[in-house]
């Protein structure tokens, strides 16, 4: 699926704007600050329906204004976002609504039109800092392959929001821990289908791609269950919040010492003990691997986004970055064009801002 135009309406610091797309390499150029990021920032919320950036997706929207909207062309199809701050013209409105060919779709069937997959600088974050971020990661690469992950993710997140109400209303002795039997089945069974389709990816990851280049994911999951809950029924009473399930999931990313993976060589966590050179290689082979694991799934390459990384890679490593860009549809941004390699920028539209 090729995105041939996009158009943005008071998104961020664009008024109106509109960009074509060259269904090989397209680098946007400009300075720091001129809008480059925004540009794949709308493009991810076409592909997973939020933002990559913002606190709220609503903070998108310019100052000033009560709509923001993203539409695209996408093959045969046109995609929308419209999202509001809740108000418009003093009426009460939606904060979201996605359409395809004009038509009104939930987010669950809108995603899977156009699939991409995301290399900017502060991907280091997903080695440095919360568990939240890895689990926000996963989920970026799933709700885009698998449209029964989408469902349950949705239906757990809703289920799990309930569920701590409820059991905010047990420690004010205004509820029974027989009220949340429902909401205990519902996270059980949909968190277990989000624990298992992570694991599938992980192994896929550890199996393919970063097997080549001493690296490795451990996935540290939080299974839900009867048997767990029950286990932390006082400690959640008193926490007010579940405190099992994959919305406590994390993973550590690890680079083995030395050379080769035989038993001589143990492996270090990236986090702690791993220079920042090395963390941003292995998100740089975590995201080669997302392309493989999405064409997998999908028969289809998706659309890479490199948002200004050239500047952040040696040589060998922008190399290696640029050779990838010929197998899919890619748009990149940079304040440098030199810091493209000429093998990239030779062949590529290039539009400055």
């Amino acid at each position: 699926m090729t995105l041939t135009s996009l158009v943005l309406s008071h998104f961020r610091s664009y008024n109106n704007k509109s960009w074509h797309f060259s269904d090989g390499a397209t680098c946007i150029v400009g300075p720091n600050a001129a809008g480059k990021t925004n540009v794949l920032e709308a493009i991810v919320m076409l592909a997973t329906g939020k933002s990559f950036r913002a606190g709220q997706d609503r903070d998108v929207i310019s100052w000033g204004e009560e709509i923001t909207r993203i539409e695209a062309k996408v093959g045969s199809n046109k995609l929308e976002v419209m999202l509001t701050p809740g108000e418009v013209s003093g009426q009460r409105s939606p904060l979201k609504k996605y359409m395809v060919n004009g038509v009104s779709r939930r987010l669950i069937d809108f995603m899977g039109h156009v699939r991409v997959v995301l290399f900017w600088p502060e991907d280091l974050e997903i080695v440095t800092d919360s568990p939240s971020v890895r689990r926000k990661y996963l989920d970026m690469v799933l709700v885009q392959t698998d449209r029964e992950y989408r469902r349950n993710l949705i239906s757990y997140e809703r289920g799990l929001r309930q569920r701590n109400k409820l059991l905010d209303l047990i420690k004010e002795g205004a509820a029974t821990r027989g009220q949340l039997l429902f909401w205990d089945q519902l996270l059980i069974k949909a968190g277990g289908y989000i624990t298992e389709k992570r694991a599938t990816y992980i192994e896929f990851i550890n199996a393919t791609v970063l097997s080549d280049h001493r690296y490795t994911i451990t996935y540290d999951k939080s299974i839900i269950s009867e048997a767990r809950i029950l286990q932390y029924k006082d400690e959640e009473v008193a926490a007010k919040s579940t405190l099992v399930g994959p919305h406590r999931d994390d993973f550590v990313l690890s680079s083995q010492e030395g050379h080769g993976r035989d038993e001589s060589h143990g492996f270090r966590d990236l986090n702690k003990f791993g220079s920042r050179g090395e963390q941003r290689l292995a998100v740089l082979w975590l995201k080669l691997a997302e392309l493989s694991y999405i064409e997998k799934e999908t028969g289809e390459r998706p659309l890479l986004l490199l948002d200004d990384i050239f500047s952040e890679l040696d040589e060998a490593h922008r190399t290696l970055v640029g050779e990838v860009t010929d197998q899919q549809q890619t748009i990149i941004t940079s304040a440098d064009m030199l810091s493209i390699p000429v093998s990239v920028t030779k062949n590529a539209t290039v539009l400055r801002l």
